[in-house]
């Protein structure tokens, strides 16, 4: 498939212009230093002793399995997808992604300092008696991201925020890539219980998180995103009948 020329040519960026109309939107960009460094003082700055272990029966049913660590690593894939794709052909979008997660991580992170936590649910895997592939990924995963700072869950939040992005792009607000992205969503959340990164609990508080973004940024603009999308598929219907009248 042919890829569409991007709608902004980045090629003409320059530090002179980034402030301006047709660049602007990059400083979003700049939420994600911010994130990431608060969420690396949080970690490192909070004293174990003041992390409150969050945990629920359910826990305790759900097994472990690393099949699941698939969709878990495809949220770090998908969040650098729906941005560059909307910073590709979608600025409008690219805009609401970001005042999403600016708004739903934003409030999360507040969480973590008031209420820091943490799970205790990792299994010893050299003791499950089976040794593949993705249990060795998992065990570097386990060494990578601690088991604090786990509730409300930000996989959770950010896959059903790539969720909402990615069916408010006319390309995929049709039904078959809406429920492909609700599967994604909800499998990105199921893997944090079955790989033992996180509580349910976690998946539980993390909803509310989600449907705020959804209804702050996305439901008031569900009539212009059919729109949008109506207009789009009626514009490549003209061109496909021009090109084959040609």
């Amino acid at each position: 498939m042919k890829l569409r020329p991007p709608v902004v040519d980045y090629r003409r960026l320059r530090p002179s212009n980034l402030s301006s109309p047709e660049f602007r939107h990059l400083w979003l960009l700049l939420y994600w230093i911010f994130y990431l460094l608060s969420f690396i003082f949080i970690e490192r700055l909070t004293p174990a002793a003041y992390h409150h272990p969050v945990h629920m029966w359910l826990d305790d049913v759900i097994p472990f399995c690393e099949w699941f660590l698939i969709p878990y690593i495809s949220w770090h894939v998908s969040l650098a997808w729906i941005s560059l794709y909307t910073l590709a052909y979608d600025i409008e979008e690219f805009r609401y992604f970001m005042y999403n997660l600016i708004l739903t991580t934003g409030l999360t992170i507040l969480i973590y300092i008031v209420w820091p936590n943490e799970q205790q649910l990792r299994p010893d895997l050299s003791a499950l008696g089976r040794s593949n592939l993705l249990t060795w990924a998992t065990s570097i995963i386990y060494t990578m991201d601690t088991n604090t700072n786990v509730c409300p869950s930000l996989h959770c939040i950010g896959g059903f925020a790539v969720a909402f992005a990615a069916v408010s792009c006319p390309r995929f607000n049709t039904w078959g890539w809406k429920l492909f992205f609700a599967f994604f969503a909800l499998m990105v959340c199921a893997s944090t219980v079955f790989m033992k990164q996180h509580s349910i609990v976690d998946f539980f508080a993390a909803i509310p998180l989600a449907l705020l973004g959804y209804f702050a940024f996305y439901f008031p603009r569900r009539k212009a995103i059919a729109a949008k999308a109506k207009a789009e598929r009626e514009m490549l219907q003209t061109t496909a009948s021009g090109k084959a009248a040609a």
